[in-house]
């Protein structure tokens, strides 16, 4: 099964195992759930970008092996999906532990989500490029 430009589902199942291998410690952690609380939103801002630019630079170096000239595309739509993936991971668990107010708090939601999803987007892109190209 092809999916988006050369990701197959043993990808999309290497970037599930890693995000939840990093999620669930830290979505069970009360102080990650207040972090995602008082946190102001520039630095969930900045939070946000440093997950895209650790995911962008690893992939970049070990999932592509510093060969994206002609693959911009796969290369950007990868770390789109495995940020999504990773994303939708941490939102599941933190659902599952009832600290996932989207529909009472959807600003709290939002944010928990945010700073959970860093250091699960990073277990994701490290598990996925176990043996890549």
């Amino acid at each position: 099964m092809k999916l988006n430009l050369s990701l197959n589902l043993e990808d999309i199942n290497q970037i599930i195992i890693g995000a939840f291998a990093l999620a669930v410690p830290i979505s069970f952690s009360e102080e990650a759930w207040r972090l995602g609380e008082s946190l102001p939103n520039l630095n969930l801002g900045l939070l946000f970008l440093l997950s895209i630019l650790f995911l962008a630079i690893f992939a970049y170096q070990n999932v592509f092996q510093g060969n994206i000239k002609f693959r911009i595309l796969v290369y950007s739509i990868r770390i789109f999906i495995a940020y999504i993936i990773a994303a939708t991971v941490v939102a599941l668990v933190l659902l599952s532990l009832n600290k996932f107010p989207i529909l009472e708090d959807p600003y709290i939601a939002i944010k928990r989500l945010i700073v959970i999803t860093m250091p699960a987007s990073m277990g994701a892109i490290i598990v996925d490029s176990f043996d890549k190209e």
